[in-house]
């Protein structure tokens, strides 16, 4: 029941109208690893770093249960650096600086170990690298997720249509939904997008929740109103590796499975943005994860009558 990540392990600096960091932990694959984590007990992680990396980042994920071999640390080089400035409704953001360093040049490489995996989850890659990640695999996964963004969609459309035809799930929020198939109505966007390839689409609403569909079915889970929302970055990647990560864990790719998967998927998103970066995704105890997740069993179980 392996999971394979691959994806973006990088350093960030946020400013929120909460706060601001200095250069701190964070990139998809971080995010996806450490959420996934407190489901699944076999994650192998293929990324890239510099030599400016911290070690004590390195073994706070490999005490996370991930397998770092697949971690390329580039001799000499920097690792990527993102900074970014939130606006007061938290939804929308500016890039302040973008240092794509190691990542420009990043290969990445499936190690003989990880050859075995069931699972695969690809970050947001530039899409022809997604490829090569799934391309190098012998024996195709059981399952394929992707994630991916409108700045793609801006400059490789044609790269991202052709790597869709590759996965079973794409996970993408609803302005991007909109983007990639020219419908404003998600209903008729989700049934446009599953024509391009995945089996499913997962439509990412931020506080509003999120959806799931198929060609048949539906499936909406709200989010969880919260006091505090510090920051959101790494929310959808947090969202992204509980749901692949309780997959991975109960092997079940049924759509009713994945319902469930998207709960807990809301669940580590909601520890996610309580505080700055991946800060509270670290070190959670599985009573505090139960113990969230029923908070979302609660906020939508009730009985009714049908006359």
């Amino acid at each position: 029941m392996s999971l394979l990540v691959v994806g973006t392990v990088a350093f960030d600096a946020i400013e929120t109208p909460f706060g601001k960091t200095d250069k701190i932990l964070g990139g998809a694959a971080t995010y996806i690893s450490l959420a996934a984590s407190y489901f699944t007990k076999k994650m192998n992680l293929v990324s890239v770093v510099g030599e400016d990396f911290p070690q004590e980042h390195i073994s706070m994920l490999q005490k996370h249960h991930v397998d770092t071999t697949g971690l390329q640390v580039i001799k000499g080089g920097k690792t990527f650096f993102w900074a970014g400035k939130y606006h007061n409704d938290m939804n929308s953001r500016d890039t302040i600086t973008t240092e794509l360093n190691v990542l420009e040049n990043f290969n990445p490489v499936v190690p003989e170990a990880y050859q075995d995996c069931e699972f695969l989850m690809l970050g947001n890659l530039v899409p022809a690298v997604q490829q090569a990640v799934i391309k190098q695999l012998k024996k195709r996964p059981k399952l394929i997720v992707l994630d991916t963004m409108n700045f793609w969609m801006d400059i490789a459309m044609a790269d991202l249509k052709e790597t869709l035809k590759m996965v079973d799930v794409l996970t993408i929020n609803d302005s991007e939904a909109r983007q990639l198939s020219g419908e404003y109505s998600l209903v008729k966007a989700a049934q446009k997008i599953i024509a391009m390839g995945p089996k499913y689409l997962i439509i990412k609403k931020g506080e509003h929740g999120a959806l799931l569909f198929n060609k048949e079915q539906v499936f909406f889970a709200p989010a969880l109103p919260l006091e505090d929302v510090f920051d959101p970055t790494g929310a959808g990647d947090s969202f992204a590796g509980g749901f692949i990560g309780y997959l991975a864990e109960t092997q079940d790719i049924s759509f009713d499975n994945m319902k469930r998967a998207i709960i807990f998927g809301s669940a580590t998103a909601s520890f996610c943005v309580e505080k700055f970066g991946t800060e509270n995704l670290v070190g959670l105890s599985q009573e505090q994860v139960d113990s969230r997740v029923q908070e979302f069993v609660d906020l939508v179980q009730f009985d009714i009558a049908l006359v």
